[in-house]
């Protein structure tokens, strides 16, 4: 009995744990459904924010988008615009020129009415010279004592110095008529190029400033008993200057690549504090090793400017390395950009190629950048390295003919020749010496000396004059124009010089007496 009674309370109990067990259970599926119902609310809600977000931000982008595209057809716009423009200014260029060369054919047809005058002219001349001779000859034959062959003698002799002088005389008109008018084309083509081409005036000193944080750094660069300063000068090859400027120093040498080595080394020793002969050792030859590429970079910079194309590596290192040379105080590598400019416009104006005038303007120097190296003129170096590295003949015979060491063969040689006088001869360019000043001026008088009837030559206008005074019995007035021409040719043969020498020849009779 007592066992059935514990299987009856066993079961008992088992069937209230079942129930309880279940209660619990639907219980717990409750709280689940509950947690998960709010899990999906939370998630629907967040979602939904997450949706506006991206919704905003792609608003957002799409307007800005639009901006942007709207900005870029504004932009496109405008440059349609200014093409348009610029094509009109090519067209009202081109109307000019078309009036300009008109006018120059009515001119020529008017020169040719002009000759055709002066032909008949001088046949009249011929006709009345004739009737002359004729007259002469009979007055001749009626002297006494005068043989056949002394009258034609006479009669030759006058007919030479009549023809001569009359020769001489529309000669020299024609002469003056045709340089007058050359000179003025050649003023207006060169004028038209120098207004547009804007370039500064740049002279290179001797001497570059370096700023200090302060005037105690002085006694750091100079060190103990001068070791540092010493040590600095061997290594660079330039003087340092530290004087009682306050917060400066002074770097000095007549090299503008040691110069500008010894400033980038002096800049980098302050920045980094530590100055003593082994830092400045290493610190110099750092500067060393990085300034071919300074050289390299300042040349790629130049034919990305100028957007000269094709040019070989070396050349443009050759480029960046005049950067560093001085001709006359004026930067070879500015000069050379100005050429370069100025017979690209000149070009322009004649109608010739203007990107190779371009190009050879650029290098027509080219050989001063290895001239302290080789040996020759830097005309010969440069045509020489423009050659092996595959420059075209234009090129080369610019190089070679722009001093006149030999003929030029182009039109484009000719016009480097001009950019490169221009250029060097405009005011404040280029600074010379007192003693070269007073060597040239004293050339140039003792050329003009030595030709025969010149009495006196005095050079004025700090050599851009010569005036000629002519011994009024040695020298004609139909001479002297001959004379001028003379002496400017053996100028330009003897002589280099920038820019131009007037020749000024006079001629003049006095007559002295006193009345007592």
């Amino acid at each position: 009995m007592h066992i059935i009674g514990y299987i009856v309370t066993a079961i008992a109990f088992f069937a209230i744990g079942f129930v309880i067990q279940k209660w619990l259970r639907t219980s717990h599926i409750k709280k689940t459904e509950e947690t998960a119902n709010k899990i999906v609310e939370e998630a629907k809600k967040k979602a939904e924010q997450h949706k506006s977000t991206v919704e905003l931000e792609l608003r957002a982008e799409w307007s800005k988008k639009r901006s942007d595209f709207e900005q870029e057809i504004r932009n496109r716009k405008r440059e349609v615009e200014n093409k348009e423009n610029h094509l009109d200014e090519r067209a009202k260029n081109l109307d000019r020129k078309a009036d300009l060369i008109s006018r120059k054919d009515a001119e020529l047809s008017k020169k040719d009415v002009q000759l055709l005058e002066t032909e008949k002219q001088m046949a009249t001349k011929e006709e009345k010279l004739d009737s002359m001779i004729i007259e002469e000859n009979r007055k001749l034959e009626k002297i006494a004592g005068m043989t056949q062959d002394e009258a034609k003698r006479q009669l030759r002799q006058n007919l030479e110095t009549e023809i001569k002088e009359n020769a001489r005389g529309f000669i020299r008109e024609e002469m003056e008529r045709a340089r007058a008018e050359a000179k003025r084309n050649a003023m207006k083509i060169i004028s038209t190029s120098i207004e547009r081409c804007a370039t500064e005036h740049v002279l290179e000193s001797t001497i570059c400033t370096v700023s200090l944080p302060s005037d105690e750094m002085k006694g750091r660069i100079i060190g103990r008993e001068g070791r540092n300063i010493r040590a600095f000068e061997t290594l660079t090859g330039v003087d340092l200057v530290i004087d009682d400027t306050p917060e400066s120093a002074y770097i000095s040498s007549l090299d503008p690549m040691r110069r500008e080595i010894a400033k980038i080394s002096l800049e980098r020793l302050i920045v980094d504090g530590r100055i003593h002969p082994t830092r400045i050792e290493e610190i110099v030859e750092q500067a060393n090793n990085e300034f071919s590429g300074i050289i390299q970079k300042t040349g790629e910079d130049v034919v990305i400017e100028l957007k000269v194309s094709g040019l070989h590596p070396e050349l443009t290192k050759l480029l960046g390395r005049l950067k560093f040379r001085t001709s006359y105080g004026q930067n070879v590598l500015a000069h050379s950009k100005e050429v370069s400019n100025l017979s690209f416009l000149m070009a322009e104006e004649l109608g010739l190629q203007k990107d190779l005038a371009k190009r050879a303007g650029l290098l027509h120097d080219i050989g001063k950048a290895v001239s302290q190296e080789y040996e020759g003129t830097h005309q010969k170096l440069g045509s020489e390295f423009a050659r092996r590295y595959g420059e075209c003949d234009t090129v080369i015979n610019a190089i070679e003919a722009h001093h006149k060491d030999i003929e030029p063969t182009t039109p484009i040689a000719i016009l480097v020749e001009a950019a490169d006088s221009i250029s060097g001869a405009r005011p404040g360019a280029r600074r010379d010496s007192f003693e070269a000043y007073i060597e040239r001026i004293e050339k140039l008088e003792s050329i003009v000396s030595d030709f025969n009837g010149v009495d006196k030559a005095y050079a004025i206008q700090a050599g851009r004059e010569i005036r000629v005074i002519v011994e009024p019995d040695k020298v004609s007035d139909e001479d002297i124009s001959q004379l001028a021409t003379d002496i400017s040719h053996k100028i330009e043969e003897e002589m280099k010089y920038p820019g131009e020498i007037k020749v000024a020849v006079l001629r003049e009779r006095r007559a002295i007496s006193t009345a007592k």
